[in-house]
């Protein structure tokens, strides 16, 4: 854990925060690649798991924007704080209508009982960001705990919920291909509303000292 009153610390603290930005920038390009293969496929197929989780890539890659613009703050705590307050609320608000949207249009699936057409690339993503995000999401942990960064232990986090979304969503796609389980599309979606929900509620009740570093 970095002490801002040790001098060695400090002058190690730069080059975390290059590292961190570094892998702000790495978390850009991968959720920016991931939200258009699962965006086109999932409109592409009639998927809401895969469209749910394209739009949740979108929002991971503005919290990635966010981290570089809380980065950049550094060198000023209380502007450093202030910016990671608000942006935590802002992600906040955007997975609760991340979740909205995902519970709507499954319930909808499952009332007229649309059948969502096989995605290839779907699973293939799905698969890939099972392997990425969790590597990504250790690589985080161990910068946020030299820095005593909050902010980038919550942006860490997120890395692992994509994880575990992604596992989830690639559980309805095969289900889906191998088995023709029509229902296990939008009801893997359904799975992921209270997880995508709680992230959005914690963001939002973000308070002054939650993201102190």
């Amino acid at each position: 854990m970095i002490n801002s009153e040790d001098p060695q610390a400090a002058a190690e603290r730069p080059a975390l925060i290059a590292r961190g930005r570094r892998l702000e920038r790495l978390t850009l390009a991968w959720n920016g690649f991931e939200a258009a293969v699962a965006l086109v496929s999932g409109i592409a197929a009639g998927s809401v798991a895969l469209v749910g989780f394209g739009l949740d890539s979108v929002i991971e890659t503005a919290s990635a924007v966010v981290m570089l613009w809380r980065f950049r703050a550094d060198a000023d705590a209380q502007r450093r704080e202030r910016a990671e307050r608000t942006a935590r609320r802002l992600v906040g608000a955007c997975f609760l209508l991340l979740a909205a949207y995902v519970a709507v249009e499954s319930a909808r699936a499952l009332w007229i009982k649309a059948v969502p057409s096989r995605s290839v690339p779907g699973v293939l993503i799905a698969v890939a960001a099972v392997i990425v995000m969790p590597q990504l999401g250790r690589a985080k942990r161990r910068i946020a705990a030299r820095l005593d960064s909050r902010a980038l232990e919550a942006d860490s986090r997120q890395a692992d919920f994509c994880a575990y979304l992604s596992a989830i969503l690639l559980a309805g796609l095969l289900l889906h291909a191998l088995l023709g389980w029509w229902w296990a599309d939008p009801a893997a979606a359904l799975v992921m509303v209270p997880i995508i929900g709680r992230e959005g509620v914690q963001g939002l009740r973000a308070r002054p000292c939650d993201d102190c570093a």
